[in-house]
């Protein structure tokens, strides 16, 4: 048995997936590239119509429980590697194959290996199922785990199954378009709606198969919805480029999501400018004020929905130490809306005595791999220089990085746990997130994580898996305003279930209501949601981008990110990129890169064909 690394770049990905019928960015011609994708469309239109899913009848495809362990393993089959790479971006999936030849003793030492997972994914072909060893091992993971086979062989060969209950995805084919059907099937990134035309044996009958629907992200190409891909890849990378080139930033990843589908996921530059280490699109990166919405507004919206958090609370009403401040009758809507009076922020000293370069019992809270903060340091510096802090107009608009100090206090006394944990177990495991996180060394190798800014100052070091923000660093890189790494994949998960207005995978994350009364402009005297930032109506600031509607919300992040979801396009769109490195810059900004991005995706859509939109639905 070995385990192997099924991640591939999404034009990579793509590569596989349409059998060599498109590489993006391969061909210098729009019509080629549309041309060779609705090729591609067409077979998966075909592959829809064919594939049968037998035997579902406890609904376990799609598989709604990704908080778990699953494995892939593949007896016999030649696409593997597309088939695990899809299964990849849906959830954490280990990848396994048989050592040597079938036997008993084989399938055994493989059986072993399982012992840990809940969940088996066999890729298999059928003639393999006339194998008594293979049927045999079947039927013993079945007794213990949720099996799901993808099987690719005859349906004349059914009856080899009849010995077997677990759901099974057949087609009669094994090609790159299939295998990648399959992974997406079992994940409900397709929908199954083929059936049986003849009866195979009792238990498989005309007419059988079960119907499934769409619940999660769709990994596909832009002809699918319409877009040409040159439409949107074209404009894209040139703009791109031009940060590059420019020094705005030395790499980046753009992903679009229209429709519930992934029609564009690339990775461009490097961690650095020397470019010893491209950038990928898996990368992970310091997303700074995404985490205001994407961990502390989430964590808040969830005590909302349980009846846990209401907006017109005061803060002392939360967090007793409060109570003896000037901030005590803030409410909680007016701190999010950024009116409640904060001021933008606080100077936090730090004095030779409040920091090491060693840990001891002492200084525990870590700032970077050579400086430790002294446990005390929140307790009697932090926290009571954000207590007096001197307020300034209530109602009036001032964007503070007080709010979400003062909102992770009210989230961890509501929920009784901290807010990594929180919302680690609350969204981002059981939607699928892999990387997604506080404290990223602790659960990945440096090298997939981008660096940021040179530190001259504080810490003295290059920054790299700790958080850029000075302030979040001294909390030990867990704030409510900074804090989060993530890869593109993993936010575009997150913002689908909020395009989704709160669903995902099946499963309820938030009542459509609290999704909308978050997101939407609440405020008379700014642009903004509660925690979200909004489309700006002031027009001349062409915010957050000139073509983007009045129901766009999402933020954006100081080291270079933003996140937008615009629910009249159906659109999610995320950018990641590290533009303070190795120092500040403002070049991203000044060349308005994230906005012009977002403009040229929404040119593609002007540009789209609804026919072609239509024959490419499945």
């Amino acid at each position: 048995m070995t385990k192997r690394n099924s991640h591939l770049t999404f034009f990579g990905l793509c590569a596989l997936v349409l059998s060599c019928l498109v590489v993006f960015g391969a061909f210098t011609t729009e019509v080629p590239v549309a041309r060779k994708n609705r090729t591609y469309l067409q077979e998966l239109q075909e592959v829809q119509k064919t594939a049968v899913l037998l035997q579902n009848q406890t609904g376990l495809v799609p598989l709604k429980n990704l908080n778990q362990k699953i494995a892939s393993v593949n007896l016999g089959t030649g696409q593997a590697q597309v088939f695990d790479s899809l299964a990849s971006l849906y959830t954490n999936v280990d990848t396994l194959r048989l050592m040597g030849q079938v036997s008993d003793s084989s399938l055994n030492v493989l059986n072993q290996e399982l012992k840990f997972h809940q969940t088996v994914l066999l890729q298999v072909s059928a003639a393999w199922l006339d194998n008594k060893a293979v049927i045999s091992f079947i039927q013993e993971l079945q007794k213990e785990k949720d099996v799901v086979l993808a099987v690719y062989g005859p349906r004349t060969l059914l009856p080899l199954a009849n010995g077997l209950s677990v759901p099974m995805i057949w087609q009669e084919q094994e090609n790159a378009v299939t295998a990648a059907f399959a992974a997406q099937l079992v994940f409900g990134g397709v929908a199954s709606t083929g059936q049986l035309d003849k009866t195979y044996s009792a238990a498989f009958k005309t007419g059988t198969g079960y119907k499934t629907a769409v619940t999660r992200l769709k990994y596909t190409v832009p002809e699918e919805v319409g877009i040409a891909t040159n439409d949107l890849k074209v404009p894209i990378d040139a703009i791109v480029q031009e940060a590059i080139r420019e020094k705005a930033a030395p790499g980046a990843v753009v992903m679009v999501v229209k429709d519930g589908k992934v029609i564009f996921h690339q990775a461009y530059g490097a961690h650095t400018y020397d470019g010893s280490r491209p950038t990928r699109t898996n990368d992970i990166f310091d997303v700074a004020s995404v985490t205001k919405i994407s961990a502390t507004t989430m964590a808040l919206m969830d005590l909302y929905d349980r009846h846990k958090l209401k907006l017109t609370e005061p803060l002392g009403s939360y967090v007793p130490s409060v109570r003896n401040s000037d901030k005590k009758n803030l409410t909680v809507r007016d701190v999010l809306l950024h009116q409640s009076g904060l001021p933008a922020g606080v100077g936090l000293p730090v004095q030779p005595q409040d920091v090491q370069k060693v840990p001891s019992s002492a200084y525990t809270v870590k700032a970077s791999d050579s400086l430790f903060l002294r446990n005390s340091y929140f307790k009697e510096v932090l926290w009571p220089r954000m207590l007096s802090a001197k307020m300034g107009t209530p109602g009036k608009y001032v964007y503070s990085d007080l709010t979400m100090y003062f909102m992770k206090e009210v989230v961890e006394r509501q929920a009784e746990a901290p807010l990594e944990e929180l919302v680690q177990s609350r969204f981002y495991a059981p939607l699928g997130m892999q990387t997604a996180g506080f404290l990223p060394l602790n659960r990945f190798d440096r090298s997939r994580i981008v660096p940021t800014e040179e530190d001259a100052h504080f810490r003295k070091t290059l920054l790299q898996g700790y958080v850029h923000d000075g302030g979040a660093a001294r909390l030990g890189g867990i704030a409510g305003h900074a804090g989060l790494f993530s890869s593109a994949n993993d936010l575009a998960i997150l913002y689908q279930m909020m395009l989704n207005r709160g669903t995902y995978g099946g499963a309820q994350y938030f009542k459509p209501t609290t999704v909308d009364l978050f997101t939407s402009r609440q405020s008379n005297v700014s642009r903004r949601g509660l925690g979200f930032d909004r489309w700006d109506p002031d027009t001349s600031q062409q915010y957050p981008s000139r073509l983007a509607s009045p129901a766009t919300y999402g933020h954006t992040g100081y080291t270079g990110t933003c996140v937008w979801v615009d629910p009249t396009h159906k659109l999610v769109y995320v950018f990641l990129s590290n533009r303070v490195h190795p120092k500040v810059s403002n070049k991203l900004i000044s060349l308005k890169i994230r906005g012009r991005i977002q403009d040229a995706i929404y040119q593609a859509i002007a540009k789209a064909t609804p026919a072609a939109s239509a024959a490419g639905k499945s």
